[in-house]
């Protein structure tokens, strides 16, 4: 066959081998190990369907210019893989096994398409991560990381990221933070996971969850043998008596900033809390998701700084600098440390050492600490550019909670609901917001809109034109 010839097979040579043109023009050394990866990508693509009958390697060597030996050993290499079939006297084919690939590679990340402003909560404004100073960090971190600091990490993480974690949390979320019992993760969701196995190893079966709570607790705790029991909250934090009546024995709490309601536990509440956790031997599970962000006075310490050994914390870099990064941390208290450090051992043999260096020499420079007041500075100028919209498009909206964190509670009157139909009609002006609803088991029967609005990741200018897109869609 010539490059002008077609096979009886099916097989047409003036187009069927342009894609071996390339590797036949590869340099003398390479040119074998190309021609067999672009016959391999054109039998997996589907280009090559099985039962096709390949010219022979003559004519093949004669078509593409190249010695007919390196075209021999291509059709060995590959009938020896299982790509090709041949026969004495019966030429070489495509072999049956192979099946082509699926093209191309779905993106899965959560968004929101096709809006016009995304008030969902959950995401910082990622064009705040300071890529300057990640990048210098980089470069001296790769000039000074000894070789056997590329090697299998311990479980817990660097010594050094866990020292300069521990200084961190002390100081600004008054934890006691011994760095033994710091195991870096990659984030709040491993985290979940790990302390989440461990109870389940220990015997447990459920897990009290706040209701209203984060939606993603009830997949979490299932992945690791855990149902989760709701919880109502009152005016002061996770209510008491329901808690004692559910029989569970660890609790996953947000007690700075309670997602979604934006509440802060009052002390009281705190003290009630660590109570139960003594007398029915249990854990509490703090989430500090974004404790570091207070707007009105200075940020309410941890719950684990008053009892580190009823307390599990947890917290991530996925507010402060990106979500993407997958660095976070959990501080175990001493009976627990040794289960979750060897099964954190068994789940990935740890996190990646350069991310771990990297992250270390951000804190110790003071890098980080920058950064969070640069956040501070921007999302109380967001949050405050959110209430004053509200106010005027919505003069009868309440804004509840704390001012603090990435989102908002805001409660409009009962003319503008059902909460279903609102949130269909801004919808379709382009206008994305979540429900509070959406964070509940609970059906209350309550017929006005409660929204739980992020706006760290928008910049003010679209604050306000979202909020007027929002008014002007109930309007028309």
């Amino acid at each position: 066959m010539t490059s002008s010839g077609t096979n009886a097979a099916g097989l047409t040579g003036s187009t069927a081998w342009e894609l071996l043109l390339p590797a036949a023009s590869a340099p003398a050394r390479a040119r074998g190990r190309a021609l067999q990866a672009a016959l391999r990508g054109a039998i997996r693509s589907g280009r090559l369907a099985p039962g096709t009958r390949l010219p022979s390697s003559r004519d093949l060597a004669t078509d593409l210019g190249v010695s007919r030996g390196l075209v021999t050993e291509a059709y060995e290499q590959l009938t020896a893989e299982g790509y090709l079939r041949s026969g004495r006297g019966a030429g070489t084919w495509v072999g049956d096994a192979v099946r082509a690939a699926r093209p191309g590679a779905r993106d899965l990340a959560p968004r929101s398409p096709g809006t016009r402003a995304d008030f969902v909560p959950g995401t910082p404004d990622l064009s705040l991560f300071p890529r300057a100073a990640w990048a210098t960090a980089q470069r001296a971190v790769l000039a000074g990381l000894a070789h056997h600091e590329l090697g299998y990490p311990d479980p817990r993480g660097l010594p050094r990221l866990r020292t300069a974690l521990a200084g961190l949390l002390a100081r600004r979320r008054g934890v006691v933070a011994d760095p033994e019992r710091i195991v870096v993760v990659s984030g709040v969701a491993q985290a979940s996971a790990l302390a989440g196995s461990v109870l389940h190893a220990r015997g447990l079966r459920s897990i009290g969850v706040e209701d209203p709570g984060s939606p993603q607790h009830d997949g979490l705790y299932a992945a690791a043998g855990l149902g989760t029991v709701p919880l109502p909250l009152d005016e002061d934090g996770l209510a008491l008596g329901p808690l004692r009546a559910s029989g569970v024995r660890a609790v996953v709490t947000t007690p700075a900033h309670q997602y979604p309601t934006g509440i802060a536990y009052s002390a009281r509440r705190r003290a009630e809390l660590l109570g139960w956790a003594r007398s029915v031997d249990g854990l509490v599970l703090e989430d500090d998701y974004d404790g570091d962000f207070r707007y009105d006075r200075a940020p309410v310490g941890a719950l684990q700084g008053l009892d580190p050994e009823r307390v599990a914390y947890m917290g991530s870099v996925s507010k402060s600098l990106a979500p993407g990064l997958r660095l976070g941390w959990l501080l175990v208290p001493a009976d627990l440390t040794e289960e979750i450090v060897e099964r954190k051992r068994t789940m990935d043999l740890g996190h990646p050492s350069l991310d771990q260096a990297l992250f270390a020499h951000f804190l110790e420079r003071g890098d980080y600490d920058r950064q969070l007041r640069r956040c501070q500075r921007a999302y109380r100028e967001r949050r405050d550019t959110l209430v004053a919209a509200l106010a005027g498009h919505f003069p009868e909206a309440r804004v509840s909670g704390i001012a603090a964190g990435l989102h908002a509670i805001a409660e409009l009157p009962e003319r503008y609901g059902p909460e279903e139909d609102f949130v269909k009609r801004v919808a379709a002006a382009g206008v994305a917001v979540r429900p509070l609803s959406d964070c509940t088991h609970a059906r209350t029967g309550d017929r006005g809109v409660r929204l739980v609005l992020g706006y760290a990741h928008l910049p003010p200018a679209r604050i306000r034109a979202g909020v007027r897109l929002m008014a002007e869609a109930l309007d028309g």
